[in-house]
């Protein structure tokens, strides 16, 4: 199990970036959630297998088609990490409001 803390930068809201990426988390079988940051960036919060994870973020370098990603911080925060429990969300990524 693994858990991984990423925020997107570049042309990534109003492109689809956080369905197109909750859709393919659940395609994957991961728990977390996705949210747009007031900041113009997308954050999230992965847990699940990690070649899983790492596919995902893999995947999250790219994203949409009509996405343009700069750059992705991978955040390994223990506190952030550690703080989320995928049991409590019941397994399921989730799309948050903006933050």
């Amino acid at each position: 199990m693994m858990t991984t803390h990423i925020r997107i930068h570049g042309l990534v809201q109003g492109v689809g970036f956080r369905a197109s990426l909750a859709l393919e988390a659940r395609r994957r079988g991961l728990a977390g959630w996705v949210r747009n940051r007031r900041d113009g960036t997308v954050e999230a919060l992965i847990a699940g297998a990690a070649t899983e994870v790492d596919a995902l973020v893999a995947w999250a370098r790219q994203g949409p088609p009509a996405a343009s990603v700069s750059r992705i911080e991978v955040d390994t925060d223990r506190e952030v990490l550690d703080a989320f429990d995928p049991r409590a969300s019941g397994g399921s990524f989730e799309q948050r409001p903006t933050a």
